[in-house]
């Protein structure tokens, strides 16, 4: 982990969702607050069960929330991405870390420490509310997938996944590219199987002619069609 030199250049909030309300001198004077630091590919941010409660915002780069279990097997919930902020529940309830997260790609991310955090949210309704609002739709991600695990085969389950990042990627036609595409593993461990069941139905589905797979992309092509099998499998 590298302590970022503070140059104008290397960090700022301006991006951060929950912060949009915020003025420019606002955002500087947060900003002068926080920790900046830049993680490399695979490092670790925050453990699962850790004490601390610091919030982060991601200036660039990607992270991944997983929990592990004693055995080593890793449980994926998320992917998170530029704009997005993580650890604001011990911050909130003063309760340990819900899951641990580690950097899915080199990434940029700032601290803010609890204290300062919650007294942001009293003087800033605004960003209660954009905080509130990004909360139940965390609430409704884990409730859908929930249901999923609850109701769907295993390739169905797959299906759902590709799906979700669809919805996420930039659109191209009827499609959507995913880009870095998550591996084989990552996609099992979000979904409650192993790698050769992914390696199966992805190989399925590109013999459909629903999702091509370029070097250092995943590209569904038809994302109507995909909903499609998803929405049968579950009966709606």
């Amino acid at each position: 982990m590298t302590r970022l030199r503070h140059t104008q250049l290397d960090y700022s909030l301006a991006g951060i969702a929950i912060l949009a309300t915020l003025s420019k001198e606002s955002l500087e004077a947060l900003k002068r607050r926080c920790v900046w630091r830049r993680y490399e590919r695979g490092e670790p941010i925050v453990d699962y069960l850790d004490a601390s409660d610091d919030v982060f915002f991601i200036a660039s780069g990607e992270v991944k929330v997983t929990i592990y279990a004693h055995t080593g097997k890793a449980v994926s919930f998320s992917v998170m991405g530029p704009g997005e902020v993580f650890g604001e529940y011990p911050a909130i309830d003063r309760g340990p870390r819900s899951a641990s997260v580690e950097a899915r790609t080199d990434c940029l991310v700032a601290s803010l420490p609890a204290d300062a955090f919650r007294e942001l949210l009293r003087t800033e309704p605004r960003i209660a509310e954009a905080l509130l609002l990004q909360l139940v739709k965390k609430i409704r991600a884990l409730t859908t997938r929930v249901y999923e695990f609850s109701t769907l085969a295993v390739k169905n389950r797959i299906q759902a996944e590709l799906l979700r990042l669809a919805t996420l990627g930039p659109r191209d036609g009827k499609g959507a590219r995913v880009s870095p595409p998550p591996t084989h593993m990552e996609i099992a461990s979000r979904v409650a199987t192993h790698r050769e069941a992914v390696t199966r139905e992805l190989n399925r589905l590109a013999r459909m002619g629903l999702i091509e797979r370029p070097r250092g992309a995943l590209v569904v092509k038809d994302i109507d069609r995909l909903a499609e099998l998803v929405h049968f499998a579950t009966g709606e």
